[in-house]
């Protein structure tokens, strides 16, 4: 069995972050436990060791949240207003990333030898974009590059910018991709063998395929809706990520509440597979399992988890089931242990 892990809101029926038994051969989701009592626990991230860091709030205030190999709580760091979004760990220099959507920044978070956190550096990013959700700047990604430094996406601006970062965790800023106007930059994956990176946009529900020199700059290759061609309907993207070869990308849509599926062409280029329905009401997150033979994608609005087959030659996705109850998750997680 392999433990899967769910970030949720905590807005109706969620208590924090739960977990569940994964069968690896039958692709069966079981045993759903609360494994952390934790106000809207949107986004984790597994440390090597086994330790947790999440999204977190306390008395009243919004910032991140640590936690032990037994998920005993370690800190909290947390600040007037908003909670972060998005959490990730850097091993090699013991950090954690922050992005925090609403107060448009990215920060830096120092890891203490047992494994609290203490606030390291923070930039606040500033701008607008031409779309209604883009009156501020909305950091909704930070985590790190191929080649060690922080990436960030602003869906605010449209900007993905780039940072050298000290074994301390103080910020410099190396670079900075302009995405289309009103894309909503989102969350960026790349490529495991070639430079190229994979940009998912928000509000506009397209991919930007980017070539990467390697040293913290982009530069646009290509641009790809999510949606089929004949959908009218309001959408927006959220979660991107790549098969462990290398071959395929997917993306889910919210609003056509489905699975986008891009085979990736000798170039790293896309090419359009299809769509696969999730059959449930805004899957904000999905994953891979560590094997990469299955998908699993959870939905905030109608609380369950759909499990998907994975043809690796094909890249299609087949439902296995719809009904294992997860309420209000948006964060699907694997442990590193």
């Amino acid at each position: 069995m392999t433990k899967v892990y769910f970030g949720t809101y905590t807005r109706r029926l969620s208590k924090g972050i739960y977990v569940a038994d994964f069968d690896s051969k039958s692709g069966q989701l079981s045993q759903l436990e609360l494994l952390i009592t934790e106000p809207n626990p949107t986004y984790l991230a597994f440390a090597e060791n086994g330790q947790i860091y999440s999204v977190g709030a306390k008395d009243d205030q919004g910032g991140v949240a640590a936690f032990d190999t037994d998920f005993s709580p370690l800190n909290h760091v947390v600040e007037t207003g908003a909670p972060l979004c998005y959490v990730s760990v850097d091993e090699s220099r013991q950090l954690v990333y922050g992005a925090n959507y609403h107060k448009g920044q990215v920060l830096v978070y120092k890891r203490q030898t047992d494994g609290r956190l203490t606030l390291a550096d923070f930039v606040q990013h500033q701008g607008s974009g031409p779309h209604e959700n883009q009156a501020s700047p909305h950091v909704h990604f930070a985590d790190l590059t191929p080649d060690h430094f922080l990436v960030t996406c602003d869906l605010g601006t449209d900007h993905v910018t780039t940072y050298d970062v000290s074994d301390k965790g103080k910020l410099r800023k190396l670079d900075r991709y302009q995405a289309a106007a009103g894309a909503g930059a989102r969350h960026i994956v790349f490529h495991p063998t070639q430079k190229i990176a994979y940009l998912m946009c928000e509000l506009n529900s397209t991919v930007e395929v980017l070539i990467y020199d390697g040293a913290g700059s982009f530069e646009h290759m290509q641009t790809l809706s999510t949606l089929p061609d004949r959908y009218s309907g309001s959408n927006a993207t959220a979660a991107i990520r790549l098969s462990p070869d290398g071959r395929f990308v997917y993306g889910s849509n919210r609003g056509h509440d489905s699975i986008v599926i891009y085979k990736v062409l000798a170039d790293a280029s896309l090419e359009l597979v299809g769509h696969a329905p999730t059959n449930g009401k805004n899957p904000r997150d999905f994953n891979l399992t560590p094997d990469g033979q299955f998908l699993i994608a959870v939905h905030q609005d109608s609380d369950n988890a759909t499990v998907f087959k994975r043809d690796t030659e094909k890249g299609v996705l087949t439902e296995i089931s719809h009904d294992f109850l997860v309420p209000e998750a948006v964060c699907v997680a694997f442990s590193k242990r």
